[in-house]
């Protein structure tokens, strides 16, 4: 009897419908994933879940990890998140959040999110300010030197941060950029521990920024909010004090993700 029950629950799921429901899975575990991984509760025939992960992967919706057995969210499937969020109804209701972010900090506001290697600019709000800083959206921008990408790294398992840290190529933009492992680990560290990121110069240099989380509704990192600023106008140190309007404005951003849902 429970060698049938699989079959039996796989009988009851459109064979159009399959691809979705492994898709939803891998996006809700958030880790890297193998097929067994996901059946557990998609539970289809062992044949079938190993060619359904051979066709995302063909198709560029799934890539494999390094260690050959596991899978992330490959290109399309990353652009396919991206655009969900960017839809209509969703992208007026966060660029009223980000407008009015703007306007209480007076600095340029950003959404970003994490991509393969990189962290893509999804909506953005202009400072009036004569002087600014020009990232428009769809900018990629790396991980390690920006507020944003360490806020990013920060929420990653301590096995796929090490992972990061030993492959990643760390250019120096600016004089300040943290290019030694142990360091930028460090500042990962306290980064997760106070639950925001700071960019001191490290991307280019004049400018300063912060980066707090925007989470999902399982309190994984969906995306980040940050703002940017010239030195010639605020200082990391002032920037400081608008944290609680960034604080405030992520989790308002969350609800509309969670409510949306």
């Amino acid at each position: 009897m429970s060698i049938a029950e699989p079959e039996q629950k796989s009988d009851n799921i459109p064979t159009n419908l399959r691809l979705l429901l492994i898709l939803e899975e891998i996006a809700r575990i958030g880790v890297p994933v193998t097929p067994t991984d996901v059946n557990a509760n998609v539970g289809l025939p062992k044949p079938t879940i190993h060619r359904l992960f051979a066709t995302l992967e063909a198709e560029g919706f799934l890539q494999r990890e390094l260690d050959g057995r596991s899978y992330t969210p490959g290109r399309r499937f990353r652009r396919l998140s991206i655009n969900v969020l960017s839809s209509l109804r969703v992208r007026t209701a966060r660029l009223a959040v980000l407008n009015a972010l703007a306007e209480q900090i007076g600095e340029t506001c950003n959404i970003a999110v994490p991509d393969r290697d990189a962290m893509i600019y999804l909506d953005r709000v202009e400072t009036k300010w004569p002087l600014r800083i020009q990232l428009p959206t769809g900018t990629h921008v790396p991980f390690y030197c920006t507020a944003s990408g360490k806020m990013y790294l920060s929420t990653l398992k301590k096995s796929h941060l090490l992972r990061y840290l030993g492959a990643a190529k760390l250019e120096a933009r600016t004089p300040t950029t943290i290019t030694d492992r142990d360091r930028l680990r460090e500042e990962i560290a306290r980064t997760r521990d106070r639950g925001y990121a700071e960019d001191a110069e490290e991307f280019m240099e004049g400018m300063i920024a912060l980066a707090v989380p925007i989470n999902d509704d399982q309190g994984r990192l969906l995306s980040t909010l940050s703002f940017h600023a010239p030195t010639q106008r605020l200082s990391l140190e002032d920037a400081q004090a608008h944290l609680t309007h960034l604080r405030a404005a992520a989790q308002e951003l969350s609800r509309l993700v969670i409510e949306d849902v």
